[in-house]
């Protein structure tokens, strides 16, 4: 069995875009209005964006003390 590489699948784009399109299209098909839809996957996409920075961040810290250490 593989192992999943979970940093890799949350700064994924396509992850964040279908889980927002996912979102967006359950919010108007039970009734809600497309505008709360647009808001709602707008918050969700910049939601994607922090957390791909803050593990893009993390990883890049990681690797440079890993350098560090090294010498």
């Amino acid at each position: 069995m593989k192992k999943i590489n979970w940093v890799r699948k949350l700064t994924s784009r396509k992850l964040w875009t279908a889980v927002a399109s996912f979102v967006s299209m359950m919010i108007v098909a039970t009734g809600g209005a497309e505008n709360t839809a647009t808001q709602v996957t707008a918050l969700i996409m910049a939601g994607a964006s922090v957390v791909a920075y803050i593990i893009g961040e993390g990883l890049t810290d990681a690797a440079c003390i890993e350098d560090e250490t090294e010498k």
